[in-house]
């Protein structure tokens, strides 16, 4: 029985995250959840958007799955999020993107992962006004040996361990000389390492029209912070949406998985929301903690309910009447 801290999250995060747990727990998985709480919701009841006691419990279980939270643009507290990458060094956030057969995309071959540096970067929170009018403000990007070494070495280490074919360092070295300049340069020195591995790398902006021109010649893909931030979105709307798009921040010690879309308050409660990428996110951590089988056949009873397309939510079959619940019970129901 492994422990598994689960944070319901904001807005829908409660009703996907119920989801989650009741199909992997069909699933025959071997779990024993720990809730805890953090987000907008938390914050307005305690006045901590991350509380001490949710940090400790993450610390102690060593993973997590956590709900969308909601953060205040502009003002109010700094992103739960970002806050977890820093306080368990999370510096690996890993999104995989994969067609489904039965959601219309343009693209039907698509399986690619990205491997997104996540702690240092244009959001390592290094920003200020120049001026005391506050007219010019600016922010560093903060690009470090160690971190480039660690999240390049993890995405060839993960493409050996996966048989993948292909590494793409992606980079704006042409102008960005010494950010992304170091990048790429500690990318090729570790390339040297993994000859079984093709290895390529793509200026940022080359490598956004390539993706929506043909990313199916894409494998894995590693890149700084920002840049990996964008991209991963937009490999997600290649494949159907947010709706279908998993995330994992993985550190040496701790790994929190989650869905990457947000927390949808204006459909939060009315059973619309779909639980695909957060289930997606748990099969990833059953795999995570060893328990492989449980995560293959959740996955195949996922596919199979997305593929024939009759009790999906809404985003996914607009002729669908099919609620949050609904495709939950179908999906549990081909478990079976």
């Amino acid at each position: 029985m492994t422990r598994v801290v689960f944070i319901p999250g904001d807005g829908i995060g409660p009703s996907i995250t119920e989801a989650t747990q009741r199909i992997i727990e069909a699933s025959g998985a071997q779990i024993e959840w720990v809730e805890a709480s953090a987000g907008l919701g938390t914050f307005e009841r305690t006045g901590n958007p991350l509380p001490q006691e949710t940090i400790d419990a993450i610390r102690e279980a060593g993973v997590a799955l956590k709900g969308p939270l909601t953060t205040p643009v502009g003002t109010g507290f700094r992103s739960v999020n970002v806050a977890l990458r820093r306080e368990f060094d999370l510096y690996v956030n890993l999104r995989p993107t994969r067609s489904f057969e039965g959601v219309e995309s343009r693209f039907k071959d698509i399986d690619l992962v990205i491997f997104r540096e996540n702690t240092e970067g244009l959001y390592s929170g290094v920003e200020r006004f120049v001026d005391e009018k506050k007219e010019v403000a600016e922010s560093v990007a903060v690009v470090t040996r160690k971190g480039a070494e660690r999240i390049i070495r993890a995405a060839y280490d993960y493409a050996v361990k996966h048989e993948r074919r292909k590494v793409t360092i992606v980079h704006k070295a042409n102008i960005l000389k010494f950010t992304s300049g170091m990048f790429l340069d500690i990318g090729r020195k570790i390339a040297e390492n993994y000859p079984q591995i093709v290895t390529e790398d793509k200026i940022i902006d080359n490598m956004a029209m390539q993706m929506v021109i043909r990313p199916e010649q894409f494998d894995v893909i590693v890149t700084t912070n920002l840049f990996g931030d964008i991209l991963s979105d937009l490999a997600s709307g290649l494949v159907g949406g947010l709706g279908l798009a998993p995330g994992a921040n993985i550190g040496d010690d701790v790994a929190v998985f989650e869905a990457v879309h947000g927390s949808a308050p204006d459909i939060a409660g009315r059973n619309l929301a779909n639980p695909s990428a957060l289930l997606l996110a748990g099969i990833m951590l059953l795999r995570h903690i060893g328990q492989v089988d449980s995560a293959r056949r959740i996955e195949k009873a996922l596919d199979d309910v997305i593929r024939e397309g009759k009790q999906v939510t809404r985003d996914l079959n607009p002729e669908s009447g099919v609620g949050t619940t609904e495709m939950r019970d179908a999906i549990i129901e081909h478990l079976s």
